[in-house]
């Protein structure tokens, strides 16, 4: 069974910056797209930014250039770097991955796409 472990979450200053973490396990991670969504409790999972099997990458407006998507394969994980941070950023944090092969260069924006969720990680900024 796929796994994903977030880690790295916490409480930041507005303007500071964190670095998320996503471990996997239970199959070849560099076949399978991976991505991370935010929610905050009443509102829709949202999308955050995705990272595919060719390392292409897709943004949301809400955060394309304050966050950056990477992966390390042969440590099966996959980062978030948060810069810039935003009180509205504050969320519960997600990776997740699609339990099918999409294209190298194909980049799945909708939680529907994906089958695989993390337990969530805890991003607080302050004023």
């Amino acid at each position: 069974q796929v796994q994903l472990v977030e880690s790295g979450g916490g409480l930041v200053q507005a303007g500071g910056s964190l670095r998320l973490s996503c471990a996997a396990s239970g199959r070849t991670f560099s076949r399978y797209a991976m991505g991370w969504f935010r929610q905050t409790p009443g509102k829709e999972r949202e999308f955050v930014a995705v990272i595919s099997r060719s390392s292409n990458t897709y943004y949301a407006d809400s955060v394309k250039g304050r966050f950056t998507i990477s992966r390390a394969n042969a440590k099966n994980t996959v980062y978030l770097q948060m810069n810039s941070l935003k009180p509205e950023d504050t969320a519960v944090y997600y990776c997740a991955t699609p339990d099918k092969y999409y294209s190298g260069d194909y980049l799945p924006s909708g939680p529907y796409e994906y089958d695989y969720w993390g337990q969530g990680t805890q991003v607080t900024v302050s004023s």
